[in-house]
């Protein structure tokens, strides 16, 4: 009810607008005859009025003029009072030609009608316009209280952003300025407020003399290099830094002080967001049978997400862990109705459930993405390592040709290039498999396949860096660490990763889908790689704290087989160029898959032994450049150099 009683109803509107309209034609009249009072009087001045009402009554319904919000009159009302005003013009001007009411004398002289067009247009923007500025200065004394805000971006978007906060009461911030990245902008107007041009002296000027608190950033597109400046420049001047989604999303809704998000960190990833479009994707999953393993995991949840939306006929969602897969069919569920969902529990070493799956399901397409990831983990049980990791795999891809899938598709890490540590090494063990498993097939398919056999399954692999927010990923740490007031621990000052939102690294998996033949190792071009003491500060600013004074920052040494520098791509290794900038093939060396198959036999079966140095052992012969490095496994390094 307050909310409804300070807009002025329409009923009223409509009233001021017909008396204007009966002022606006006699004064227009009156204005004709040089304010000559005696041959104005000589008008039936009664009828003109009644006239003059009636006819822009019927016109002001038709195009409902009086439908407008006083206070926020724009140009669209305008345009619609020309339309009313010259509507009613030609009514009189046909009145007056056909004699309608006085055969002897013209009540609507076409002067008095052309003046009355201007005055009645000219009265109705007046005290509309009158409202307007009396709302604006009166909401202006009454929001002094309010954040006063910036809103970065003078394109449809901003505009309609400081629009939707002017016209909402209950908005907690006021918008005073703009900010653009055009210097060629700075300095002017928009909306009648001044746009300052997204540098520091900007922001300190807007700061000291606007006494802005908060940096609305309605560009959804806004590069990530020029997000981390101005958020940097915004905490030294402790304004705070906000987005809002794009305004499509939300606008029919209109403005709410939710829409208002802190940034993420996955913002500031400075590099450009990697999209991929392929139309192959769709039509290689469209109504096929499809395995995802690792299901309920950070990559394989977003896997079966960005999956269902091609409309395969059924996704079947693998993993050991009930509780998160019962939940990703709840979610699942909620959101799509046309994909058939099967939960399927269970452990990919356990080849008879693995085969009673290939059985019953028999799916066409495989994404292994169940693995076991945390490097000092599986530092300290590298037999368990090699069982679900290696063995695995081999379980995986070994039904897979056994029930003629066609293509298997392998998640991997950049932890397997020149590995350091028993995880990257047991997945670069898995990639040795699966590619030499690939060659080892398609040499033999062409010799011995007879003409209704199937082609063989064609493995494809996978590579790319730390993925942002993923479970147990450096991310969530230090959020929750912040959360409990510190300190953030970080290994080493010096240490770097690459890193890849998750949607990006499911985008890379489904293209290697489609993209594959068969053998290839995929990898991005992830750009610079992030030093992880710049993103624990960079979190810290964020929360509106100073690094070293109100959150410290403790180095806590390289965990064991940890490396300082990732890599996607060893030295021995080169890259051959896709159809995406980039996307790049690894060209990696070849095994013999017998040699292989035989080594990895007698690995598997030292690690179901527990057999720790053996099994380490016998991994570094299979990968010759896994060097140990902060690890109880460098003594076998050593033998090996003696040797």
């Amino acid at each position: 009810m307050l909310k409804k009683s300070r807009i002025t109803p329409s009923w009223l509107i409509l009233i001021l607008d017909l008396v204007c309209a009966g002022v606006a034609m006699l004064f227009a009249l009156l204005l004709r005859l040089n304010f000559d009072l005696e041959a104005f009087t000589l008008y039936p001045l009664g009828n003109i009025f009644c006239i003059t009402v009636g006819v822009t009554l019927v016109f002001s319904l038709l195009l409902r003029s009086y439908k407008g919000i006083i206070r926020y009159t724009s140009i669209t009302d305008v345009g619609r009072l020309s339309c009313l005003s010259l509507a009613c013009a030609l009514i009189y001007y046909n009145i007056n030609w056909f004699r309608l009411l006085n055969q002897h004398k013209s009540i609507f002289p076409t002067s008095v009608i052309v003046i009355d067009f201007y005055v009645a247009i000219f009265i109705w923007l007046s005290y509309r316009l009158a409202a307007k500025w009396f709302f604006r200065f009166y909401w202006r004394r009454n929001s002094e209280n309010k954040i006063r805000a910036a809103v970065y971006n003078t394109s449809h978007a901003g505009m309609m952003v400081r629009k939707l906060i002017s016209e909402n009461t209950d908005a907690t911030v006021r918008v005073v300025a703009f900010l653009e990245n055009i210097n060629q902008l700075a300095g002017k107007h928009l909306e009648g407020l001044p746009i300052y041009s997204a540098c520091k002296a900007s922001l300190e000027r807007l700061a000291k003399h606007e006494r802005i608190k908060l940096l609305i950033i309605a560009d959804d597109s806004i590069e990530p290099a020029l997000l981390n400046g101005l958020l940097d420049i915004c905490v030294s001047l402790n304004i705070r830094v906000q987005k809002v989604p794009p305004v499509d999303q939300w606008i029919n809704n209109g403005w709410n002080n939710t829409q208002l998000k802190d940034i993420n960190i996955e913002d500031l990833l400075e590099r450009s967001v990697i999209n991929i479009q392929n139309q192959y994707v769709s039509k290689e999953l469209k109504g096929r049978y499809v395995l995802v393993t690792g299901a309920a995991g950070s990559i394989g949840s977003e896997l079966v997400r960005q999956l269902i939306k091609h409309a395969p006929a059924t996704v079947i969602l693998c993993d050991s862990a009930e509780s998160p897969l019962h939940e990703l069919e709840l979610e699942i569920a909620e959101t799509t109705q046309d994909v058939t969902v099967i939960p399927f529990i269970g452990n990919v070493c356990d080849r008879q459930r693995m085969q009673q799956l290939f059985e019953i399901y028999a799916p066409s397409i495989v994404y292994h993405a169940a693995a076991y990831k945390h490097v000092p983990m599986m530092e300290k049980n590298p037999s368990v390592a090699v069982i679900n990791n290696v063995m695995g795999t081999k379980t995986l891809a070994e039904l897979s040709v056994a029930y003629d899938v066609e293509k298997f598709i392998m998640v991997s890490t950049d932890k397997a290039v020149n590995p350091t540590n028993v995880m990257g090494a047991s997945k670069r063990i898995a990639e040795i498999f699966t590619q030499s498993y690939n060659r080892y097939l398609h040499d033999n398919y062409g010799k011995s396949a007879g003409k209704s056999q199937a082609p063989p399954t064609r493995f494809i692999t996978t590579r790319f860096g730390n993925v942002l927010g993923s479970n147990g990923s450096v991310i969530p740490r230090f959020k929750k660490q912040l959360e409990h007031g510190g300190p953030l621990t970080v290994t080493h000052p010096e240490i770097t990763r690459y890193f890849m939102t998750i949607p990006e690294a499911c985008q890379l998996v489904l293209e290697a889908g489609a993209m594959g033949r068969g053998g290839e190792i995929f990898v991005f071009d992830m750009g610079r790689p992030v030093k992880i003491a710049d993103l624990a500060e960079k979190m810290i600013r964020m929360s509106g704290r100073e690094p070293g004074k109100d959150i410290q920052i403790t180095y806590t040494g390289l965990r064991p087989g940890e490396k300082l520098y990732e890599e996607l791509l060893s030295t021995a290794e080169n890259t051959m160029p896709t159809y995406h900038e980039k996307i790049m093939i690894a060209s990696v060396r070849e095994y013999d898959f017998i040699e292989v198959k035989e080594t990895i036999v007698q690995l598997i079966n030292t690690a179901y032994k527990h057999y720790i140095t053996p099994t380490v052992a016998l991994m570094k012969k299979l990968v010759p450049e896994f060097i140990s490095r902060n690890s109880a496994f460098e003594q076998l390094d050593e033998e090996k150099v003696i040797m």
